[in-house]
């Protein structure tokens, strides 16, 4: 019986499907209502221009330079419920909350729902982040997580479907430097591929290695291969995968980052899930996304990678990366579920991404 770990990780991840239940749990938040003032609807106009409705107003506690938004219904031709949160990166800071596992050699720490993130940190926004998977009575973060400079964990650095064939794959990251650089074009969010060669060495590339499934494996990456890295040491980073967006266009690199099962029903990209992604936009936003998926609401499945992809490039963002989806897809705000989780109720996850108020 063949075995990923391209996402044994993901067993905890968007691949692997969890039909809904047909005896649901009632759904427990009010529906998001229409703002009653026009003001809080010209916020963002090119991104109520896509359709998209605010339903800031219909929840407490959002400091100013954070609005929330709904989807239109349909999206693509396809019924869709999905969600952001648009913040000002003037007025506004992200953050990464993590397990404690920067070499992916596991941890006691135990995995925590959103809503416990959001209670351990009063962030008026929280959303799941990179990928994880739980072996042996311990927890590993198979993505990238730092915050404040200090690292809790790094991409998962090697894939095989037969434990004899390795592959070593470069996975997306969605990251800021320092902000005491002296150029703010420096320091602004920004993607690329990493690889974490298992000691001190940890690339940045501009471009990822160009794995497949269906060809022999690739060298593992070093210092000039897929191309010359850089030495990666950002303040705050997520990782995850596929890269959706980079400068200013669709790239979606799922096939090179091994981001895939091998039967044509199990192809991540090619099925709708529900979908969690990071981006930034052109005019200095950042975009954290949900979508929901998986029947938790009737004729609504979710988004296929590049479903995502188009719906993040229309709201205007030049940079874009997935993050874990499926079960874990879970965006808070003000501690309150937006979308119908697809477990029925919060998975514990290893990471989150937080906003907050500068």
């Amino acid at each position: 019986m063949k075995r990923y770990f391209l996402l044994a990780l993901l067993c905890v991840a968007a691949s692997c499907s969890k039909a809904a239940s047909t005896d649901m749990p009632e759904w427990r938040w009010p529906d998001p209502e229409e703002p009653e003032t026009p003001e809080a609807v010209e916020a963002h106009p090119a991104i109520v221009a896509q359709g998209w409705t605010n339903v800031t107003a219909s929840y407490t506690a959002v400091p100013e330079g954070i609005d929330i938004y709904k989807s239109p219904a349909e999206m693509g031709g396809q019924k869709v419920i999905a969600y952001i949160a648009v913040a000002d990166m003037n007025k506004v800071t992200w953050d990464v909350k993590s397990i404690n596992d920067p070499t992916i050699q596991g941890t006691d720490e135990a995995l925590k729902t959103p809503s416990t993130f959001y209670a351990e940190t009063a962030a008026p926004v929280v959303v799941n982040g990179g990928y994880f998977f739980a072996e042996g009575g311990k927890r590993y973060n198979a993505s990238v997580a730092v915050s404040g400079g200090k690292v809790y964990g790094v991409n998962i650095n090697y894939a095989s479907t037969d434990w004899v064939t390795m592959y070593y794959p470069t996975r997306g990251v969605f990251y800021q430097n320092s902000s005491l650089s002296a150029s703010p074009l420096e320091t602004e969010p920004r993607v690329g591929w990493t690889y974490w060669s298992g000691g001190a060495k940890h690339y940045l590339y501009s471009e990822p290695a160009q794995n497949s499934w269906d060809a022999a494996p690739l060298q593992i990456p070093d210092a000039h291969f897929p191309v010359d890295a850089q030495d990666f040491a950002p303040q705050t980073a997520i990782g995850g995968g596929p890269v959706l967006i980079r400068g200013e266009e669709i790239v979606n690199t799922w096939e090179a980052e091994l981001l895939y099962g091998d039967g044509a029903d199990d192809k991540m990209p090619n099925a709708r899930h529900p979908r969690t992604a990071i981006g930034y936009t052109t005019d200095n936003l950042l975009i954290l996304f949900v979508c929901e998926g998986r029947g938790m609401t009737e004729g609504v499945a979710g988004m296929t990678f590049e479903e995502e992809a188009k719906a993040l490039k229309d709201l205007g963002c030049k940079a874009a990366l997935n993050l874990d989806g499926g079960g874990s897809s879970c965006l808070l705000v003000g501690g309150l579920e937006t979308i119908k989780v697809s477990d029925g109720s919060q998975r514990p996850v290893a990471s989150v991404v937080i906003l907050k108020a500068k």
